[in-house]
Formats: structure tokens, sequence, C-alpha cells
């Protein structure tokens, strides 16, 4: 197996999109297989050495970040074994790339959902974070797909979990495990809110142990090899920006668009005044005097293909010009539009690193009737507080990304108690903390107030029966300090 000890290369797995600084380990090891993966992480756990897991790093929690131990990289694990048209499936190990294995599918007419902003990111990341990206709107999430895990445990065994094998109830939660040991994993009682949501650990009465692994962040296995379910490539895909002089009528364009359901659409992303002011510098065509963006794509069915006076109605209702609509007319100007939506997030991050600071940014999702709430304190909060700032996201579920650039010592400080008002605004509407991101290093306050100390206890007895010397992933989704106290 190749291992890495030269200093100036195993920095460089000490970043990733958050700008949390202060990584370090002692090595990387990059193992090509199952078998020495296994064997690796054996030695690992009988010498309690923490091993942090290295995907693609396009996180943006500071998971792959390790504060000790070893690094495992995954970037070995990247093959995709096998894509079936008859089952609806593909095979896959965990560093394959989400652009590798959408390319691959829709070669075979077949489409995989998950759409990330980083298409860099590692199939195995989404599934550990349980991302989904913007077309979740339509297909949910990335757990929804997930048929099948092939795990290395904590003690180096193999786990190969099928959905529907195991059913947890809080009566019978029992599971024998590989070497056949029977391990009985608790049931947390918190209740998970009803909205896109993937922070900490999955947890219902009569859920499938497969749940447990998605959205675990490194913190219970080492995923490997993962079997997704896939759906019929759309014939076509429609794409539009949408450009408003008022935030508010964004909104109520989106509202109207959520209830069309016969539009078949894909994804309804949101640009505020301040992204539109990084777009312009990707694109100087975008109209002057606009405060808000709404991107949306659609999927063209063969008996719905001409949606043009509906789309009208819709853009008129709402004080739209559709002089200024840009429409995407063919699949290369669509792939354009969809990286030029992706640019957002990229120039925030160019934005934080230049300014050398850690980015603060919220990832919560509310329940839709709720949605104006949530905006009128984003707006209300930076009125008084003058911190720079984007919002942009996924407007059709809710769920937007307020990230805010701080650059300077005293910013950060406030940034950080302005995001935490942000976190309790948006659970006292019944929301999430995190809907696509994970919690990773730097969000632990924010999973203690959704969930309390007694959800964090209950989740460390989770990871107390699967990893007993607590080596995987530590630091993520809880604090290291909490795991002695249980």
């Amino acid at each position: 197996m190749l291992v890495k000890n030269d200093p100036d290369i195993i920095k460089t797995y000490f970043e990733d999109s958050s700008n949390l600084k202060g990584g370090y380990a002692q090595e990387v090891a990059l193992p090509h297989d199952v078998e020495e993966l296994s064997a690796f992480v054996k030695d690992a756990n009988l010498k309690k050495i923490p091993i942090t897991i290295s995907g693609g790093g396009t996180g943006t929690t500071g998971s792959r970040i390790p504060f000790g131990g070893v690094v495992i990289s995954m970037e070995k694990f990247n093959k995709i074994h096998n894509i079936s048209k008859e089952n609806m499936s593909a095979v896959v190990q965990a560093g394959v790339l989400v652009d590798e294995l959408k390319s691959a599918c829709e070669k075979e007419g077949l489409f995989y959902t998950s759409h990330p902003t980083e298409g860099t990111a590692s199939v195995g990341g989404t599934v550990a974070t349980n991302a989904s990206g913007s077309r979740s709107f339509k297909y949910g999430p990335t757990r929804k797909y997930v048929r099948r895990l092939k795990m290395v445990l904590a003690n180096g065994e193999v786990l190969d979990l099928q959905r529907g094998e195991h059913i947890l109830t809080k009566t019978n939660s029992a599971i024998k495990f590989p070497g056949g040991r029977e391990r009985t994993i608790p049931i947390p009682s918190y209740t998970m809110p009803g909205v896109k949501n993937s922070a900490g650990y999955f947890a219902k009465d009569g859920m499938d142990l497969i749940d447990l692994f998605i959205g675990q962040e490194g913190t219970l296995s080492i995923i490997v090899d993962i079997e997704l379910a896939l759906v019929k490539k759309p014939l076509e895909i429609f794409s539009c920006f949408i450009f408003f002089k008022k935030e508010m009528d964004a909104w109520g364009f989106c509202e109207d668009l959520k209830n069309l359901s016969h539009l078949d659409t894909l994804s309804i992303e949101y640009l505020d005044s301040n992204a539109l002011k990084l777009l312009r510098l990707k694109n100087k065509n975008v109209p002057p005097r606009m405060n808000a963006v709404i991107f949306f794509e659609q999927e063209i069915r063969k008996e719905k293909k001409d949606l043009s006076s509906e789309w009208l109605k819709l853009i008129s209702r709402h004080k739209a010009s559709v002089e200024d609509t840009w429409v995407a007319m063919n699949e290369k100007e669509n792939k354009e539009f969809t990286k030029l939506r992706h640019a957002i997030p990229e120039a925030v991050n160019e934005i934080i690193k230049r300014y050398g600071f850690q980015k603060l940014s919220t990832d919560i999702a509310v329940p839709d009737d709720k949605f104006r709430d949530m905006m009128d304190f984003y707006i209300q909060a930076f009125e008084e507080d003058k911190l720079e700032h984007v919002i942009f996201g996924h407007i059709g579920e809710s769920h937007l990304h307020v990230n805010i650039l701080p650059k300077s010592e005293d910013e950060l400080e406030r940034a950080k108690r302005l995001a935490f008002s942000f976190v309790k605004k948006g659970l006292s509407l019944g929301g999430t903390v995190s809907a696509e991101h994970g919690i990773g290093k730097i969000k632990h306050k924010y999973l203690e107030e959704m969930y309390g100390k007694r959800g964090i206890s209950e989740m460390v007895k989770i990871k107390k029966v699967l990893d007993p010397n607590f080596i995987l992933g530590l630091g993520n989704i809880f604090p290291r300090e909490v795991l002695n106290l249980v």
C-alpha cells in the first residue's frame, strides 16, 4: 500500500471549502483495494490511531481535515464496476467522481439524480453526507437511491449491507455483524424535522440499518462500494434565468412554480442581489438594476413540448421582463447555464481564501410555509449588521445557503453570532441546521441546538457500539470531548 510521509504532500489533504485551519496528520495512506484498507484499519484500531477519510475535498464543514492520526485517501477507489439498464442501477467505488458517474450513466440513456455544485465531489462523499444538490427538488436526496453499501468497519471487518436486509425498531435493534458478534444499536429518541435533512445520524423507529451509514460523515465506517438506483435520462432539459427587480417577486414566482407539478421541474435555484454582483463578473450581459434571479431546470417530454405560453404568463405575473429572460435553446447552452449557476459558490470560496478567514455558511432548510419568515429574518439581520454576505441556493426546497464573508477577527466573531441567530430562527420554524452539507467539525454547536445534549449523547452511544476505540472521523458531527462522557 502506498503511504505518503512528505509534509508538503500531506498538507494538501488539510483543506476543503470551509477554509478551516490547523489540520495535521502523521501520514496519508492510499489503499488500492478492500483487503489493503481492511488490514490498515484493523492495525490502526489495535493501536488506537485516529483515521480521517479523505474524498474529493469539496466539503464545506471541515470533515476531511485531520487533527492528528492518519489520513486514508479514497482516490484509488475510482472504478465504475457496472451500469445496468436492466436493473436501472450503477455499482461504483467510493472515490468515483460525481461528474464521471453522471457522464457514464448518460451514455447508457440513464440518469444519476444527485447534482451537487461540485462535480468533482466523490460519490462516497455525497453518500457520507447525504448530499444531493439542486435536482433533489424533483428527485429527492441521495439516501433515496442507495441500494447497497460495502464498508470497512472500525475493527477492519467488511460489511456488505443491502437495503431491506436489517430493520431496526426500538424493541429489536440487535444486528449480527461480520465475525458473528451481535451488537445492539440504540435508536435515538429525537425526531428528525420534516424537511430535507443531513444533520446527525438518521433515527427513526422501523428504520433501515443502511440509512444509519448514509450521512454519517465517516464516523461509523469507511464506504468502499455503492450500488445506486438510476432513472431514465430526460429526453431534454430546458433551463432558464429569470431576472427580477424585487426579491419578493422572485419568491412569489417560485411559490407559483412549485404548485405547477405538471411542468416536471427538476430544480429551482435562487440568487440574491449580492450573488448577482458575482454573476456579473462572470457574464457582462447580466441585466442592470436587477436584484434577484430564479434559475430553473425542467424536463421536456414529447407530449409536453410547447409550454412557452405557461412560462410567459408566469413571468409576466411576477413582474419579470421577458426581454431580460435567458433561455437555453440546446444541451450545450443548458450546460453553460448550469456552469454559470455553479460559479457563484466557487466565487464565494475564492473570496474566502482571499480574506483568509473561515467561511460562515449556513445550510438551513425550513418548511415551505415558513420560507418568507426565514427570508425576512435574514434581510432584517443584514440591515442591522452590515456584514458582507451572499445568499443563494435551493429555493425550491426552502433551502438557501447564507454565506457571511468576514474580513477581520472582529467581523468573524460577529459573523458567528449572526449565523447562530439564523440557526435558532430556522429551528424555531421547524427546520434543520443542515439540509445537505452535514455537520463536520465546524457546526457542532448548531447540532446541539437542534437535538440537545441528550441527542448528541445518543449519537455517541451508537458510535461506541460500532467504533468502541473511537478512531473514525474524530471531530465530525460531535466534538471529541463528548466521547468520554458516555
